[in-house]
């Protein structure tokens, strides 16, 4: 077997920490471009612009990865390469540059002189795939879990993180908030889709989930106040987290007391909420007290039963993605959601179109009057800090 394979069966095909990279490099846009793929391909990405930075994060925690850009003249190269050895940096360094370059060699030997483990250099101009190939010993190899990750074990070793996916206001496409959609990021399995680890909501592992997403949300809300300003934000909560009162109060009790605080919206499924309609109607009275809305996701033939409600407390109305997707070429589809429009302007609420995927669909909600729209089409939802950078590096567009 050969040293690259054996190191990556023994340290990183049943790891038990998520692989991290260091991006070294004095270019913003490279160092931006190769956090993008990385976080990707599953790894937790830091960034330093000159080897000075690199000292206090090799001793908060030390990357698996080093990739060197050679923007950098070959005295900050060696800077940082003499950093990496006197921290006893045991991962190992990828510069990037041509091979034939005469300070590449000097680098990669200057590394090996320190005894750290020099990659093949990466050769610009590269693209995605030309990088996922050159770090590919880092990637895991296992299959999707089966059967499905214990929750309790992901809550307990910190794998849940939260992902990222606008709204859009469907006739200026200015983004509208953002939807908070929870996801694991593996040890071995790298991200791992809900169906694997959501549990059904009356096991007693959902309240613990339920918190995770409450307290991160939050802790992501004062981090995209620093980086790009108020965003207004929403979560998915089940109704058997409504029936418990004492995590109701908690729940107010979190919300932040700056003056930038816009609010929290509470997605709770159609279906749920028209089956407990008393209790989700007499608590969306109660927190939006406390700067909290709620909002019924999941919307579709079942909406003649909010039609009798005496008082409509519910801030929004999202139409299930299946009466969305393909609605360009099915007039039932579009009756549906004409419909729900209708009752939420009715009672000055919004309605949002999730699961737009193609511009025919969208100009189908867009005609049909909706005030938002969400999916595909405008963007994949993403980690928090490339939800950051995306917010602030162009004006949105429609994809594809």
């Amino acid at each position: 077997m050969s040293i690259e394979a054996g190191m990556r069966s023994a340290a990183f095909g049943q790891r038990k920490v998520t692989p991290r990279v260091c991006i070294a490099d004095n270019k913003t846009h490279l160092r931006t471009f190769l956090a993008d793929v990385l976080e990707d391909l599953g790894f937790i990405t830091c960034e330093c612009a000159k080897a000075g930075e690199l000292a206090a994060m090799l001793d908060a925690q030390q990357p698996d990865l080093v990739i060197l850009g050679l923007s950098f003249d070959g005295i900050e190269a060696g800077r940082i390469l003499e950093i990496l050895a006197g921290k006893n940096f045991a991962g190992q360094v990828l510069a990037i540059g041509p091979r034939e370059s005469i300070m590449v060699r000097a680098v990669r030997q200057l590394g090996e002189e320190y005894g750290i483990a020099m990659l093949p250099p990466l050769l610009p101009p590269f693209g995605a795939e030309t990088l996922r190939a050159s770090i590919a010993a880092f990637l895991p190899v296992e299959p999707p879990p089966s059967p499905a990750v214990d929750v309790a074990e992901a809550l307990a070793s910190g794998w849940l993180e939260l992902w990222y996916q606008h709204k859009i206001h469907a006739r200026t496409l200015i983004p509208w908030g953002a939807e908070a959609l929870v996801r694991m990021r593996h040890p071995a399995w790298g991200v791992v889709p809900p169906a694997y680890f959501i549990p059904d909501n009356k096991d007693p592992h959902f309240r613990g989930l339920s918190e995770f997403v409450i307290g991160r949300v939050i802790e992501d809300w004062h981090y995209l106040l620093e980086q790009q300003g108020p965003v207004d934000l929403s979560i998915n909560l089940p109704v058997s987290f409504l029936e418990d009162r004492a995590a109701v109060d908690e729940l107010c009790r979190w919300m932040p007391a700056h003056p930038a605080f816009g609010g929290l919206i509470i997605e709770i499924n159609g279906a749920e909420a028209l089956g407990n309609l008393d209790l989700v109607v007499d608590v969306a009275r109660q927190v939006r007290l406390h700067n909290i809305a709620v909002a019924l996701d999941g919307l579709g033939a079942d909406w003649p039963a909010l039609m009798d409600l005496k008082t409509f407390p519910f801030v929004e109305l999202k139409v299930d993605r299946q009466f969305v997707t393909g609605s360009a070429d099915d007039r039932l589809k579009q009756t549906v959601c004409r419909r729900i429009v209708e009752l939420a302007q009715s009672y000055g609420a919004r309605s949002l179109a999730s699961g737009v995927e193609t511009r025919a669909d969208f100009l189908t909600a867009n005609e049909i009057g909706f005030d938002l729209v969400q999916g595909y089409l405008f963007g994949k939802p993403m980690g928090i800090k490339k939800f950051a950078r995306a917010a602030t590096a162009r004006p949105l567009a429609m994809s594809g």
